[in-house]
């Protein structure tokens, strides 16, 4: 098939989104099927910008990912995704995809899914393909399980689904990003690439540890009890839950043999330090991803007075506040 002038060069957005009911297993790791049901809110102020260009002069995918060419394990990771786009418009020449995050990359700080979300519109458009929210949250998901939530902004309900064809494991947006102006202060405290990926992490866990069957069983109540506190705009509660969640999760990579630790001292110090706030009557609260990142969760008006508290804790190599932020969008398009 040649390239039709339907065919663009096409650039997407995406953003990063922070599960407050966390993800960890999946039910079918070809499909890349979550083993259970996540919440999320999408963050406004970590992007990826993805362009894809057609080109039948290629040899090959080509992968730059800020600014450098991507290794090849990364690219091999892209050209299998992009196969599935391939195979639907049924064409087989290389795609060129220059990809750049604003934020540290696979670091704990969700770069996979905002990266995947901006490569399935920006590819899918590319092909001449306009897919829906939930067809592209469908796509996104077989890149990385997070990323099919990216397609999303504001509060994001990503389903575990029960076809095994992997259908119905989409995400879907409960409300957008302006339906409650909730806060985040991103606490980096390493830009390191982590050791142990999300997707080793997770197949680790389902195989050796003891508590796996009783994290999947249990986040099913986490769900009902964080979607009616996200209702009720009840902020105490949304944080009890993110925290419960986020704790069990990291719990159960410990638990895996050999352990799993992606937090770091500075993690800890972070950890004990929303817990002496909290206590003093500030409202905050934290939840953690896979990797030594801490994000604290506050309401707009205590936003400033966070910021001074960690500004002076030593081991904090960045600090972003974020709001919550939009859908995966197209920037631009040219033949």
């Amino acid at each position: 098939m040649k390239i039709s002038n339907k065919m663009k060069n096409t650039t997407a957005i995406a953003h990063s989104n922070i599960a407050l009911i966390k993800y960890w297993g999946k039910s079918n790791q070809k499909l890349n099927i979550p083993a259970v049901d996540s919440i999320s809110i999408t963050l406004k102020e970590l992007s990826t910008k993805t362009t894809v260009r057609i080109s039948e002069n290629l040899e090959k995918d080509t992968l730059i990912l800020n600014n450098r060419p991507a290794v090849e394990k990364q690219r091999l990771r892209i050209s299998r995704f992009l196969d599935l786009i391939r195979h639907e418009k049924k064409f087989d020449f290389p795609l060129e995809i220059k990809s750049e995050n604003n934020f540290p990359t696979a670091a704990g700080l969700a770069s996979s899914a905002s990266g995947f979300a901006a490569l399935a519109l920006a590819a899918s458009k590319a092909a001449g393909l306009n897919l829906s929210s939930f067809e592209l949250s469908e796509l996104a998901r077989k890149g990385s399980g997070s990323a099919a939530r990216s397609i999303y902004g504001g509060f994001v309900h990503m389903h575990r689904g029960d076809e095994k064809s992997g259908m119905d494991a989409v995400a879907d947006q409960l409300y957008d990003e302006n339906y409650w102006d909730l806060r985040l202060l991103i606490l980096v405290t390493s830009i390191k690439e982590k050791e142990i990926g999300s997707t080793e992490g997770m197949n680790l866990s389902a195989k050796t540890s003891p508590y796996y069957k009783n994290w999947i069983q249990s986040s099913i109540g986490d769900i009902s009890e964080m979607k009616n506190a996200i209702v009720k705009k009840d902020f105490e509660k949304l944080g009890e839950l993110s925290e419960f969640s986020c704790l069990k999760m990291h719990a159960l990579a410990m638990s895996s043999n050999p352990g799993i630790i992606y937090w770091n001292e500075n993690t800890i110090k972070i950890i004990n330090k929303v817990r002496a706030l909290r206590k003093s009557g500030l409202g905050v609260f934290f939840t953690i991803d896979a990797g030594p990142q801490v994000k604290v969760l506050c309401l707009p008006q205590d936003i400033s007075k966070v910021k001074d508290e960690f500004k002076n804790i030593k081991g904090i190599k960045q600090t972003i506040h974020s709001a919550i932020g939009p859908s995966v969008y197209i920037l631009g398009e040219n033949t």
